[in-house]
């Protein structure tokens, strides 16, 4: 593992709330309870944060790299307010169609979190809600946690879903038992 602490997560389902018609505009970008706060205490505890996010609803036109911008930028800024930072945000435009080698659960941005911070992801903790984030961080060589919000809840029924992996009900609770075991 890497000397500095480093953590990723997915975007939909684990900051924010999950749609099925896409999280398309800042304004439709709702924040889960509890996880900007959460982010702002890794912040403080001296992780290096980034985001690894599907955005398949670029590739199939539902939405603009303009209005993805937008949303991130209304995330960075709540996420500043409250003492936090992310690192970076990697996000895969392509539809699924595409096939291309950053779209989850293939591993491609994972790969592109572990050459921005020049190490491998070896214990890194990758904190996803569907079963293609957990299946890209074991390819990745991370650590894949899932918390029960977003598609979390029908995630870990899923045949195919690997037993070990740790289940936390959502991001804040995820974070206080990690930062609670490094005390």
């Amino acid at each position: 593992m890497t000397s500095k602490k480093i953590i990723i997560l997915d975007r939909d389902g684990v900051i924010n709330q999950e749609s099925d018609l896409y999280v398309k505009s800042a304004d439709e970008w709702i924040p889960i309870p509890g996880s900007l706060e959460a982010i702002a205490r890794l912040s403080k505890a001296g992780y290096s944060i980034y985001v690894a996010t599907n955005q398949a609803g670029v590739g199939r036109e539902v939405f603009t790299l303009k209005s993805l911008e937008e949303i991130h930028k209304k995330m960075r800024h709540e996420i500043n307010a409250l003492g936090g930072s992310l690192e970076e945000v990697f996000f895969c435009p392509h539809s699924p169609e595409e096939n291309c080698e950053c779209r989850k659960p293939k591993p491609g941005l994972l790969f592109l979190v572990a050459n921005a911070c020049n190490g491998n992801l070896k214990g890194v903790p990758f904190v996803g809600d569907s079963l293609r984030d957990m299946q890209a961080a074991l390819v990745a060589g991370a650590s894949p946690v899932l918390v029960r919000t977003g598609f979390g809840e029908i995630t870990k029924d899923l045949s195919g879903f690997p037993g070990n992996i740790p289940i936390f009900a959502d991001l804040a609770t995820y974070v206080e038992d990690l930062l609670c075991d490094q005390d």
